[in-house]
């Protein structure tokens, strides 16, 4: 292969960037597509053994629901 002749790289600082990668964040909208985000949600990871037998979260929250129930409760 042979080298174009006469053609020069442009020398950019390292904080410099072309023009298409330039992105006005102020006309930014939120991703209309992305689930709303439930405050009261907690995520917990499960133990690989915990999640053989567990595979849904409504199997989790079943379990945990009649555990509590379960639990004796202190009135003092």
């Amino acid at each position: 292969m042979k080298k174009a002749a006469g053609r020069k790289a442009k020398s950019r600082t390292s904080n410099e960037l072309r023009g298409e990668y330039r992105f006005d964040y102020s006309k930014a909208k939120p991703n209309r597509f992305a689930s709303r985000v439930d405050k009261a949600r907690l995520v917990v990871a499960l133990d690989p053994d915990v999640s053989e037998v567990f595979t849904t979260p409504e199997a989790v929250n079943k379990v945990l629901r009649a555990l509590i129930e379960a639990m004796p409760t202190n009135h003092a």
